[in-house]
């Protein structure tokens, strides 16, 4: 495993990190808890130090399983939790960034993680719109990390767009954001030249596209549980799930798998910390930590990559509407 400097916020992350989303158990189908705490304690094992998570996952269990799993080594590792969004389905996000409750959701995470401080607390998907309206956000960040409770603070944006104004408009230091071998609009907006100019920590999330880009999914999958999944249009699926196969040509005569691929193609961009694929097994987290000492993608291998995202359309933007 190698590791990267989180932007200047002097904090250090495996450039694979362990996206937790799906150990909540209510946003990818059901889990064994013990299945889930194997793959943490493998992941650590196994080099993984940077964990992100949020009290939205499960409701708060994510955290729990990660705590539960790691608790005996937490000043080995780094913990990413996030605060603001609140239970829903389908793609409607209330959200709650007052004061109050930003400051009850830290010491409800706190307790859950079984810690006493976060390493980067993240605000999770305000509007821009918020963050303007309200200064108090990011005030009460600040506020708790100059009492301590937090070493870092940033955003986990809707969109590239708003991790760009995010930025030039609030000064903050760590982003997150989707980045995947089919979404490549943080480097179309100029977020990750802006990134690296000013040093601001990139986190890559759904480098997998929510699965589709392990070549594992065929887009007609019937999820079991509740699944995040099963609110997109058949037809988006679909597409996304086609998506490997025009990818594939790559990995002709190499010896890595589709996710190998999608994840090189992440840590290949040199704005981007640390890359959050999610893992359920131990099976996965083998797999994915691969990544980090597979050869990285040549000049013509990038430029072919966007080449394929430029000439498809791999999301119909009216796909959200009406659900």
């Amino acid at each position: 495993m190698k590791y990267r400097k989180l932007g200047n916020t002097g904090i250090e992350v495996s450039e694979i990190g362990f996206g937790t989303w799906g150990l909540g158990g209510n946003s990818y189908g059901t889990v064994d808890d013990n299945v889930s705490k194997a793959a943490l304690r493998f992941a650590f094992d196994s080099g993984i130090t940077f964990y992100d998570t949020s009290d939205l996952y499960g409701n708060g269990h994510s955290e729990e399983v990660l705590g539960d799993a790691l608790h005996d080594v937490r000043d080995k590792i780094i913990i990413s939790t996030k605060v603001g969004l609140l239970p829903h389905t389908g793609f409607d996000m209330p959200c709650d960034f007052s004061p109050a409750y930003i400051r009850q959701g830290l010491d409800a995470s706190l307790r859950r993680l079984r810690s006493d401080y976060i390493d980067i607390y993240l605000l999770h998907s305000p509007t821009i719109g918020m963050l303007r309206e309200d200064s108090a956000i990011v005030a009460t960040l600040q506020d708790l990390k100059e009492a301590g409770k937090i070493r870092a603070y940033g955003i986990s944006a809707r969109s590239p767009d708003d991790c760009l104004a995010s930025i030039q408009e609030f000064d903050f230091k760590i982003v997150q954001v989707n980045f995947n071998m089919i979404d490549q609009r943080a480097i179309e907006n100029g977020l990750f030249d802006l990134a690296f100019e000013k040093k601001i920590g990139v986190i890559a999330r759904t480098p997998l596209c929510f699965g589709y880009l392990t070549g594992k999914l065929h887009g007609n999958e019937v999820f079991e549980g509740i699944d995040h999944r099963a609110n997109w249009p058949v037809e988006q699926l679909q597409r996304w799930a086609k998506a490997p196969d025009l990818f594939s040509f790559l990995n002709q005569g190499r010896n890595r798998t589709p996710t190998q691929l999608a994840l090189r193609f992440c840590l290949d961009h040199k704005s981007a910390s640390t890359v959050i694929p999610g893992m359920m097994n131990c099976n996965e987290v083998r797999e994915n930590i691969l990544a980090s000492s597979l050869e990285a993608l040549n000049a013509e291998e990038v430029a072919r990559v966007k080449l394929i995202y430029e000439s498809n359309l791999f999301y119909d933007k009216t796909a959200k509407q009406g659900r």
